[in-house]
């Protein structure tokens, strides 16, 4: 290179340098790909798996009411109770949310919506009514904004049972007893109709458990009194 009058000229720098350099740049593309690859992660955890839920959710919805209408195809019953049937539907008005529960809660069932625990109570039943679902925004996702006091109201073919939650704790996952017929308290018989949901906490973990208290307030029948419970807005 020809320096001008005037003009400084610098040597290009050592070849160690422009390694680096070169290094230094290719890090910053390969973190600036992981941080587009994680955020498209994210963005199919919240928006494509809530599409997932919603689209089972709606099958399922139309599911239970041609059981309840009468108008479902006869079939056997399941071989096994964990087959993800539309069982019951679960209200949040504190959330503006409901659910249509399914039985049972393997991963297949959980697909689909919350599930009923087997061997747990039915609604309304004296013992407790346990119900998982997942930490997603079209299902628990909101479950922590739940307190003592808000209405969960349960809808069967026959019946409302309106519950109202009593407390809410994070616990381990091992911590299985939180669905005995009474919670925290197995082989007590059981002397009042309970609610309890389950799901992963924190968002995004499973390291613990969020646990939403509750207990029967009253039950309404719907041929004698049609129409929505009140804590519904009806």
């Amino acid at each position: 290179m020809v320096a001008t009058a005037g003009t400084r000229v610098y040597p290009p720098p050592p070849a160690p340098l422009r390694v680096l350099r070169t290094a230094v740049r290719t890090l910053a593309e390969l973190i600036l790909t992981f941080a587009v690859v994680l955020g498209l992660l994210a963005a199919w955890e919240i928006w494509g798996k809530s599409a997932e839920y919603e689209a089972a959710q709606q099958h399922a919805d139309q599911q239970l009411d041609q059981l309840w209408n009468g108008t479902a195809a006869p079939a056997a019953a399941p071989a096994v109770p964990d087959s993800g049937a539309p069982f019951s539907r679960l209200y949040a008005p504190a959330l503006g949310a409901h659910w249509t529960i399914v039985e049972g809660v393997t991963q297949a069932a959980l697909r689909r919506g919350p599930g009923h625990y087997p061997g747990t109570q039915s609604p309304g039943g004296v013992g407790n009514f346990a119900v998982a679902g997942h930490r997603s925004p079209s299902v628990f996702w909101n479950l922590d904004r739940l307190h003592a006091g808000d209405a969960l109201v349960v809808e069967t073919r026959t019946q409302w049972f309106v519950y109202v939650v009593t407390r809410s704790e994070v616990v381990a996952p091992t911590r299985t007893s939180v669905v005995a017929p009474v919670p925290d308290a197995p082989g007590t018989p059981p002397k009042v109709a309970s609610i309890t949901l389950t799901t992963c906490n924190p968002k995004w973990s499973n390291k613990q458990r969020l646990i939403v208290f509750g207990e029967l307030a009253r039950t309404q029948d719907k041929a004698r009194q049609p129409g929505k419970p009140a804590e519904l807005g009806a």
